[in-house]
């Protein structure tokens, strides 16, 4: 049995190339320097050993086979330093993935700036729905499996066959941070998909992009890989994709929003909307998601799931199924009529769209936003200008400013009374449980575990109803 230890294990992608490994029989175990849910009870359901911190002692411990890195790993941490001074074998995860499951498979894969995890989940969802099996990595949990990560399994339609082979499926996020500090590449140019979707692009990961065109460049390295027989699935509204495909494009495209392919038809009042294909009605879907982003989720998955061989009504079915995925508009708990909710929104087009969705559903009801700019990002203050207009539709704004450097009243003062800025937490959860009122909807949005703050705020709710 060969041995791999995860540098960095505690990320949702190296925690999923975890889970994969393990099913697919190699002895796994890991380090990194801090774990939260779901990835620390995912990793402990699966009985990996998990180192915390990055010493070197771990090597003599952990004699692996081969040492997989992940990006968060730098030059001066212990560990890695001893792993280059002792001269043993490494890789990064991505290059891992690739070379040991995904060369054998059909790979579709999810990419664009906002959207990848729910776009990844549905897209997986939509073929295990058809009885495809899929496996997949996605960098959050889908709530319709559970776990973010396996391998293909063996579809059921042959599981009563004589030799019973699992899927040639599978579904990947593929995220354009970069694979590893050898590695400055994108993540997802080791994946050469054959079936890819492109979100959207806008600036984002300022701590490792110049600027736009230095993304771009990286989006055009994923398209070079993808073959002339494979589909690329576009989001025609998106100038910085059409950019991105002047550059050159030898693959078959199908455009989603506002041009000839697919788009958006009707929408009722439930939310559900009708699916257009080249301005004809070709299908239906009812389901209680919210917002235009997921409307244009939906359409790309449909397209991409065509492309391996899904009826569009097969789609449309499985999406009116589809559970969304934690950490998604997921709702934490009521007190009192008041909802907390958790969301992994961070950038500001997110946040706006996060914040607009849920108004959708809401209508009048107060928005109570809760931010912790605490991205990469959002730390360099590289988006502050457009954090005040991202926030603009809630009622009251909340920003907890421990660890940022930049200065958080003096960006979000556009938001006048409207914001509060705290540096302790506890401050923080004291003043929204104080000012929070019967019907109000609370929307904690953090790429971060935020200090259990949601809990922490429907405890503190519910000891003054009881008061």
């Amino acid at each position: 049995m060969q041995h791999i230890h995860i540098i960095g294990i505690g990320g949702t992608f190296m925690g999923g190339i975890a889970a994969i490994a393990k099913q697919a029989g190699y002895r796994v175990t890991g380090c990194d320097a801090k774990m939260y849910p779901p990835m620390s009870t995912q990793l402990a359901d699966l009985g990996i050993d998990v180192v915390e911190g990055f010493e070197a002692t771990q090597l003599d411990n952990y004699p692996a086979d081969i040492y997989v890195i992940g990006n968060v790993a730098r030059r001066g941490m212990p560990v890695v330093e001893a792993i280059l001074n002792r001269n043993l074998p490494y890789t990064s995860g991505p290059q891992w993935l690739a070379e040991n499951i995904l060369q054998h498979h059909w790979v579709l894969a999810v990419a664009g700036t906002h959207g990848k995890t729910t776009t990844a989940s549905m897209l997986a969802w939509v073929l295990e729905d058809a009885g495809l099996a899929p496996g997949f990595l996605i960098g959050g949990v889908p709530q319709n499996f559970a776990v973010s990560a396996r391998l293909p399994q063996i579809p059921p339609a042959t599981q009563s066959t004589n030799t019973p082979e699992r899927s040639p499926f599978f579904v990947i996020e593929a995220d354009e941070y970069d694979t590893a500090f050898f590695d400055k590449r994108s993540k997802f140019v080791h994946y050469r998909p054959r079936t890819a979707i492109l979100n959207n692009l806008e600036y984002d990961h300022a701590d490792i992009f110049p600027n736009l065109a230095a993304i771009q460049t990286q989006f055009h390295h994923l398209i070079r890989t993808i073959p002339s027989d494979g589909l690329i699935v576009v989001n025609e509204e998106s100038a910085a994709l059409a950019e991105v495909l002047q550059q050159g494009c030898w693959s078959e495209i199908e455009g989603f929003g506002s041009g000839k392919d697919w788009q958006i038809g009707e929408i009722s009042a439930t939310g559900g909307f009708d699916v257009l294909y080249q301005q004809q009605k070709v299908g239906h879907i009812e389901w209680e998601l919210l917002g235009q982003h997921n409307r244009m989720n939906a359409l790309a998955v449909i397209a991409a799931a065509r492309h391996v061989g899904i009826s569009v009504q097969q789609s449309c079915a499985a999406l009116a199924r589809f559970e969304n995925v934690k950490r998604r508009m997921e709702i934490k708990g009521i007190v009192n009529n008041i909802t907390v909710y958790d969301d992994f929104a961070h950038h500001p087009t997110a946040i706006a769209t996060t914040i607009a969705g849920l108004r959708q559903k809401v209508a009048d009801a107060r928005i109570l936003a809760v931010l912790e700019p605490r991205s990469n990002t959002m730390k360099l203050g590289t988006m502050k200008a457009a954090l005040p207009a991202s926030l603009a539709e809630a009622d009251k704004v909340y920003c907890y400013a421990g660890g940022v450097e930049w200065d958080v009243v003096a960006a979000l003062s556009p938001l006048q009374d409207k914001v509060e800025v705290f540096q302790d937490m506890q401050s923080l959860i004291n003043a929204i449980a104080e000012k929070a009122q019967q019907s109000d909807h609370i929307l904690v949005m953090s790429n971060g575990g935020f200090g259990g703050i949601h809990q922490q705020i429907l405890t503190q709710l519910a000891h003054q109803a009881a008061d």
